[in-house]
Parts: C-alpha cells; structure tokens; sequence
C-alpha cells in the first residue's frame, strides 16, 4: 500500500494586496516552491504559519522522514486555518481571503500590515470535499469567512446546477459579484452589526426556501454556532446523510482559534459519526 509523501511547508512572499470589501482582503502570495502546489484545489483548506511578535520572517518547521520537527515554542509559528481562494500554476500565484478586524487576532493582524514582501509559511492544502457533484440540487451557507469556499463551489458546478446560496455578512457593503450557475439562487443577508454567534439568519433562510425533488449536496461553514444549527436541523428534519454535507466550523464568535481549538475538533467528530 503506498503512502502520500508529506510536503515540506512553503515560504512565500506578499506580491499583491488588494481589497475585495470593506472587510475582506485577498493577498496574493507567490515563492519557488509553489511549483508543485496541487492545481485543482479551490476553496481547499490551507494552514498559515504567522512570524511571531519579534520575527520578520516566520521560522518553519521541517520534515524528518514523515515527522514533522518544530521549532523551539519561542520560534514556533502561529498556527491559522485558511482556504485557498485561488491559485495561478502558470504565474506561480496563490491568493488567500482574509476577514479583516485590525489588530484583534494574528492572521488580521498580520493581513493589516502586509506590505509586497512580506513573508508567511504555508502546508496543505487538504481537508474534506467542499461538495457532491453527483447530487440532484445544491445548498451552499455561509458567512464571509467561507466566501473563498461558496465562491469556489460555484465555479466547479456545472451549469444547469440548480439550488440556492445563502451569505450572512455584517452589512450590505460586503456584497460582491459571484459567478455562478443560472439556477444557483444568491441571497444575501444583512446582520446589521448584530453578534454573529446570536444570528439565525442562515438557519431561517434554509428552513425558509423550496426543498428541491432529490439529493441534496450541502455546503455550510463559518461561524461555530450557526454551522452547527444548519447542520443539525438538516440532518435530523431534512435527513441529510453526512456523505453529502460539508459542516464546518471556521470560528467562534468572541473566541481565538487556540482558545477554539478542542472545540472545532469535537464538532467535526461529530459530523463523522
């Protein structure tokens, strides 16, 4: 049985900042060992190594064999989950998405006061499969944390795709253009501000449409909360088999990702039983 040989992580630099919305930043990112980053792999999961506080460039762990070697804690970097946005094989480009809130949390941070040059470690990508191209209609939820992943959902459907996309975002000047199927239904939902660990919009939203004749493939991430009401009112009112639901949890409202960390891990547990 062959085994997949584990990639060393990648330093790349900052080549390109641009801002997509008041609160969403796509930073480009290009470097040498990009050449052989997997093509099809859109709205994959990637993990960010940060530069700690009095680092410029972030110290990377290495590879013994299949172990993984980190460095000292006083060196090692911080440690972030991120989607690939999109990724340019020909040009050697890899643009991640990231939810700008100033200083308050490392990856933000790092984000706000990226400058071309700036360095950033990266491993992966991986993580399960965003959606179910064999299913009948399609469902796809989420906050501005997975626009990366709805928005690359909606490119690989094919075109008489049919179903409805819901995004929650914090007020209506996130709005942005997707591409998308036809009879891929777009809504977007306006918080107003509100905590987003307290919103039911997505939830409402989803009880509130059609339900398609057929197999259902589902999309929802983001928020903890309301990923894991959608996914628990889909599974035990709609009976959506976990083979054809993709529920996962990027944040929490008013925790950090360490602080998230055992909790994410449970939940994603669950979705496996």
């Amino acid at each position: 049985m062959s085994t997949v040989k584990r990639t060393p992580p990648r330093l790349l630099r900052v080549v390109k900042i641009q801002d997509l919305s008041p609160h969403l930043r796509r930073i480009v990112l290009t470097g040498e060992s990009l050449h052989d980053f997997p093509i099809n792999c859109l709205g994959a999961h990637i993990k960010l190594m940060l530069p700690q506080a009095h680092q410029s460039d972030p110290v990377l762990p290495t590879l013994n064999g299949d172990k993984i070697v980190w460095p000292e804690p006083h060196l090692k970097p911080i440690l972030r989950t991120y989607t690939v946005a999109a990724f340019d094989p020909v040009l050697n480009l890899l643009s991640v998405d990231f939810v700008m809130h100033g200083d308050n949390g490392p990856a933000s941070k790092w984000a706000h006061h990226a400058e071309v040059g700036s360095s950033i470690g990266l491993a992966g990508p991986g993580g399960p499969d965003l959606f179910q191209a064999n299913a009948d209609w399609f469902v796809l939820a989420g906050d501005l944390s997975a626009l990366a992943a709805i928005r690359a959902v909606l490119s690989q459907l094919p075109k008489d795709a049919r179903g409805y996309t819901f995004i929650e975002v914090d007020n209506l000047l996130e709005h942005q253009s997707l591409p998308h199927p036809t009879h891929m239904h777009i809504s977007w939902l306006n918080r107003k501000h509100s905590p987003a660990g307290r919103s039911q919009l997505l939830l409402q939203a989803i009880q509130n449409m059609p339900w398609l004749e057929g197999q259902a493939s589902v999309t929802i991430a983001g928020e903890s909360a309301q990923v894991v009401l959608i996914r628990d009112y889909l599974r035990m009112d709609k009976n959506i088999s976990r083979d054809m639901m993709y529920a996962v949890p990027y944040w929490k409202d008013e925790q950090t990702e360490e602080e998230y960390h055992q909790e994410r891990h449970r939940i994603m547990d669950e979705l496996e039983a």
